[in-house]
Formats: C-alpha cells, sequence, structure tokens
C-alpha cells in the first residue's frame, strides 16, 4: 500500500506539472483571468499534495500506521475532488462546481491532521 500511494503521488505530480504547462501555455489566451487563476490554484495544490502523498508514503514505510496511510489516501482523494473540481470550473465556467471545491479542502486538512497525529503516536 506504502508503494501505491508513492507511485499514485508521482502521477499527481506528474498530472500537476502538465497541467501547469496548459494552463501558461495553450489556456492563457482562451480563458479569462478569474478562470485561469482556478486553473493556477488547481495544479499548485495538485503539486503540494502530490508531494505530501509521496511523504505518507514514505513516512508509512517508516512506522507501521494505519493514520498515514489514510493520510495519503485524504491527499489523493482531495487532489481529486479539489482540483479537479476547479480543473472543471475553469474549463467551463460552471460556477456550480465551486461548491464541490470545498469538499476537497475538508479531505487535504484530513491528510495533514492524520499525518501529524500517525507521526505523533508511531
Amino acid at each position: 500500500m506504502d508503494q501505491t500511494l508513492i507511485a499514485l503521488g508521482a502521477v499527481l505530480g506528474f498530472v500537476g506539472v502538465a497541467a501547469g504547462a496548459f494552463g501558461a501555455h495553450a489556456l492563457r489566451a482562451r480563458l479569462a483571468e478569474d478562470r485561469l487563476a482556478n486553473w493556477r490554484t488547481a495544479a499548485d495544490y495538485e503539486l503540494w499534495h502530490a508531494l505530501a502523498t509521496i511523504g505518507a508514503g514514505l513516512a508509512a514505510t517508516r512506522w507501521d500506521s494505519g493514520l498515514l496511510t489514510a493520510a495519503g489516501w485524504c491527499f489523493v482523494a482531495g487532489t481529486i475532488v479539489f482540483s479537479g473540481s476547479l480543473y472543471v470550473l475553469a474549463w467551463t465556467g460552471r460556477r456550480r462546481w465551486g461548491a464541490v471545491t470545498p469538499i476537497g479542502g475538508v479531505l487535504f486538512l484530513a491528510g495533514w491532521a492524520l499525518l501529524a497525529v500517525g507521526v505523533a503516536t508511531a
């Protein structure tokens, strides 16, 4: 499971870099500034949480704690929901996707809390 989180973190990092480059080059002339800002935020959070996913996977290889594995999965799910909803919002302009984004934010917060508790109690 730990290797799975590390691999998923690498995939999220790859997609985050690709999305950032796509936004900077292909979408810059096509999207309004507010929608482009949403795209940038999605890519930024994806990259940060790709690193967090890798970190949780590495921590789980050091300390045998289900909390660390849960933290990694919260980061993965949070990235899909948070960044995914912002990518869709930026691409389509449909504001209702903004209502989904905070769910991903809560998953990120849960992941950070689980990571902290998991390492502290390992």
